[in-house]
């Protein structure tokens, strides 16, 4: 019965070719903790070097950063290898996901070979949307420097590149290096995965948003105004150089409220990182006991936060791909139907006041569907221009208030229910549902006191918790992530980074301490890790 299921799905005819790409190979024994936590620094170094290592032949004063307000969501660095960060491996798991959620794909996740197709085939469609990423990055909004292009004009190899190609053969050594740099960041998190500790994935998005607040905290380089960038050096600043009178008219609004990095985001930052830990704590645990073994106790934990912070990942990454499109649609007014189409929406022109004086960026949309579903990026988007509309209206993109309004609706259902969603297709795809808990702890020889010890009644016990956990789980950090990027966060880390990186640390700090658990008592590793 079972081979009859596996021929049912035609992507079985992927795995000649899935089996041959490039892969980390798993542990053979137990791995030691202090070797795991050696992979796990090496490679938080390696990706610090590599947000440093920029493209080679990439004109830096004509890159536009699309994702220059999901960089910590994506865990990349403009111009660099890490440009194009998470997106491609995040944006696969997604489309997987969906297939497998909604049965267009016939594979049984928990039977080892049908598994084993399913990764293979994610690890193809990977490598495909590193392609459809990078390519509309380097011809959109990635420039080669004209010096490089010069050069390869002149070098002029036969049939390598004709005379006259270089603008296109250096297009394409762009592609190449995003290629090679995102690829490898998906086989770094294979090695954090198998060989570390914990996700590869969630270990850079921790890392690149903890850079981003440390620099919004403490930066002390001024910006073009001489104010420090920073938000405790600004506030210093403003408390050392302006009088009482001052202060009160007007200077410690700007301190407070005033972008970039106003003291009011570092205090929402804050704020959040305390929320965070307290839902992040917040359970609901079932009681267990063995079976045959009396007296033998422990407790089910189905905490509130049951998803993670997976699903607010996945619906960031799939409206980062709505507005890099939006924005590639505006910039060709060539392309039918699309191109240049204000309902897609609508962006800035190089020339614009705004552009120019710094207030917004060309990646800003300013209108169509791209502007409602855009992020909001702290109270100087929505709140102040209320307050002080002579002020800070200019950070209302041209907008009346009822569009800001409607803003905010459509920004917070979408992230709500968007992660809502993802959090139940996360739920089915990784073996955290009703049924496949209760099979596991089945065959652990647990059972819940007074009931009978049959996986079909603790399905039933856990089907009034786990579907409902479920959905709040996934609108608690909907909300908490829309909340945070209304309040504002430091070092433009965006709420959901912040939501991000805090369950993020929380997460690792539990898997270290289960490893060192399971190192000094190794009969939990049947519990812990039974593969």
């Amino acid at each position: 019965m079972a081979m009859e299921e596996k021929r049912k799905s035609r992507l079985y005819r992927l795995k000649p070719l899935t089996d041959r790409l490039p892969a980390v190979s798993r542990p053979e024994g137990h791995v030691h903790f202090r070797t795991k936590l050696f992979w796990l620094l090496f490679i938080l170094v390696l990706y610090f070097v590599m947000t440093n290592v920029f493209l080679y032949g990439l004109d830096k004063t004509q890159t536009l950063d699309f994702f220059a307000s999901l960089r910590a969501i994506l865990a990349g660095a403009q111009g660099s290898l890490m440009h194009l960060g998470i997106g491609p491996i995040v944006t696969g798991s997604i489309i997987m996901q969906l297939f497998a959620g909604a049965k267009i794909i016939n594979l049984d996740l928990k039977d080892d070979e049908d598994k084993s197709v399913y990764q293979g085939t994610q690890k193809l469609l990977v490598i495909i949307m590193i392609v459809v990423e990078a390519v509309p990055q380097v011809f959109g909004f990635l420039t080669p420097s004209s010096t490089f292009v010069s050069n390869l004009n002149s070098w002029s190899i036969p049939y390598l590149v004709p005379s006259g190609s270089g603008d296109n053969f250096a297009r394409m050594f762009l592609v190449v290096q995003l290629f090679a740099g995102s690829y490898l960041v998906f086989l770094m998190d294979e090695v954090v995965s198998k060989w570390g500790i914990g996700s590869g994935i969630s270990l850079f998005i921790a890392a690149g948003v903890a850079q981003q607040i440390f620099t919004g905290t403490f930066n002390w380089e001024p910006t073009t105004q001489g104010i420090p960038s920073g938000a405790i050096p600004k506030t210093v600043y403003y408390l050392q150089n302006l009088s009482a009178g001052q202060l009160a008219s007007g200077g410690l609004e700007q301190a407070m409220l005033a972008p970039p990095n106003a003291l009011v985001a570092l205090i929402g930052t804050i704020i959040v990182f305390f929320i965070v830990s307290y839902i992040e704590s917040t359970r609901i645990e079932l009681p267990l006991a063995h079976g045959t073994a009396r007296g033998a106790r422990g407790r089910y934990p189905i905490r509130l936060l049951y998803a993670s912070n997976i699903p607010v990942i996945l619906i960031a990454a799939v409206l980062a791909n709505v507005s890099m499109f939006s924005l590639l649609f505006w910039q060709h007014p060539e392309w039918p139907i699309l191109g240049h189409n204000w309902f897609v929406g609508a962006y800035p022109s190089a020339s614009d006041p705004r552009v120019l004086d710094g207030t917004i960026q060309q990646t800003t949309p300013i209108g169509g569907a791209a502007f409602y579903l855009s992020n909001i990026n702290g109270v100087q988007e929505w709140l102040l221009p209320l307050l002080n509309p002579t002020r800070y209206g200019v950070y209302m993109r041209g907008h009346a208030y009822w569009q800001v309004a409607l803003h905010l609706v459509i920004f917070t259902a979408v992230m709500v229910g968007g992660s809502i969603m993802f959090a139940r297709f996360w739920i089915m795809t990784t073996n955290m549902g009703a049924d496949s808990v209760a099979k596991q702890i089945q065959s652990s020889g647990m059972q819940i006191p007074g009931f009978r010890r049959d996986p079909v009644i603790l399905k039933r016990v856990l089907e009034r918790y786990i579907p409902v956990v479920t959905v709040l789980s996934g609108a608690a950090v909907g909300s908490l992530a829309a909340g945070a990027d209304m309040i504002g966060t430091v070092g433009n880390a965006s709420g959901t980074g912040v939501l991000l990186a805090v369950g993020i640390m929380i997460q690792m700090y539990e898997a270290i301490g289960r490893e060192q658990m399971m190192e000094m008592h190794p009969v939990l590793r049947n519990w812990f890790a039974p593969a």
